[in-house]
């Protein structure tokens, strides 16, 4: 049998073939949700959206602290906007690790994947997910646990790697458009854990003569082909000429987590500097796991330095 043609790929992380079909070799196994099969958290997935198609996995700690209700989390999974999913072994574990040490109500978002949807897909379908959650404090929608346990004066988005860079993006747009219609709620704080951010000139530790080579460069051509600017579009380099300011920046704090191993660990701190220097009004933190590389704690949930971070975060979200 004849091989299939190659439209292009990233070698070991994903293969588009000229048919249209697609293969992520990096992908990990789904996972169902557990309403009650986990002693210490309840999960289950919702539909945001039938067209474009935006889903979620919710989750509440068991038992719950009552009667106050709960901060609430919506979060963007990593894989360079091209693998993994809010429905994978790999997030599911994690999630039930971290909501088992945090009492916040997740929603963990199912966006639209590259190369069958294109950025900005992705950051389209976050925005409309962080706003179906926000309009749920008017009590006229469809997803009870919101309704009955979801704190809405501390809402947060957090997200990991390319997870990251929708947060950015996400915070960006909250700044300037309304989460509800004539409503009043507003983004509390956003997370960014190894945030994936990149430019066409080389920073810190990356290398000069091999950046046009470097995975960074490579998966922002693969997952948006046509963005206006290439690797200076502001989506993904905040810093580029013409970028709107990131004192607009649409949430009260920020907390920026990087690796100190991890390959774009420099550009978490570059971030979180340029926010300092922005003129942005919001209280900016940053949490730094020296000797880990790019986001340890979502492999290693149980680890006692993926509790560290998770502890991190706690204490952003809840005081």
């Amino acid at each position: 049998m004849a091989s299939k043609e190659i439209e292009k790929e990233i070698p070991t992380y994903i293969t588009l073939y000229k048919d249209g079909t697609v293969e992520r070799p990096r992908q990990t196994p789904y996972a169902p949700p557990s309403l009650d099969e986990n002693p210490h958290v309840s999960s289950k997935d919702i539909i945001i959206s039938q067209n474009p198609s935006i889903s979620a996995r919710l989750y509440l700690p068991k038992p719950l602290p009552q009667p106050q209700k709960l901060p609430i989390l919506v979060y963007f999974h990593g894989g360079g906007f091209f693998f993994e999913s809010a429905f994978s072994e790999l997030y599911h574990n994690y999630f039930n690790a971290f909501v088992s040490q945090v009492p916040v109500l997740v929603v963990s978002v199912e966006y639209r994947l590259a190369p069958e949807h294109y950025l900005p897909a992705g950051y389209d379908d976050c925005f409309a997910a962080l706003q179906w959650v926000a309009s749920h404090s008017s009590n006229n929608t469809s997803e009870p646990w919101l309704i009955d346990y979801g704190d809405f004066s501390r809402i947060f988005i957090g997200g990991d790697s390319a997870g990251g860079n929708i947060v950015h993006n996400v915070a960006m747009r909250a700044g300037s458009e309304a989460l509800v219609d004539g409503g009043n709620v507003k983004l509390l704080g956003a997370i960014y854990v190894h945030p994936y951010f990149y430019s066409s000139k080389a920073i810190g530790s990356e290398s000069v003569s091999e950046h046009e080579k470097s995975l960074g460069y490579i998966v922002w051509d693969f997952v948006y082909p046509n963005a206006a600017g290439g690797i200076d579009n502001p989506m993904v380099n905040p810093l580029a000429p013409g970028a709107p300011s990131l004192a607009t920046l649409g949430c009260s704090k920020i907390l920026v987590c990087v690796a100190g191993t991890d390959n774009i660990r420099d550009r978490g701190v570059w971030y979180y500097d340029a926010v300092k220097e922005s003129g942005w009004q919001g209280i900016s933190e940053i949490f730094e796991e020296e000797g880990e590389d790019h986001v340890y704690h979502i492999f290693h949930p149980e680890t006692e330095k993926a509790k560290k971070i998770t502890d991190r975060m706690a204490s952003f979200i809840l005081h």
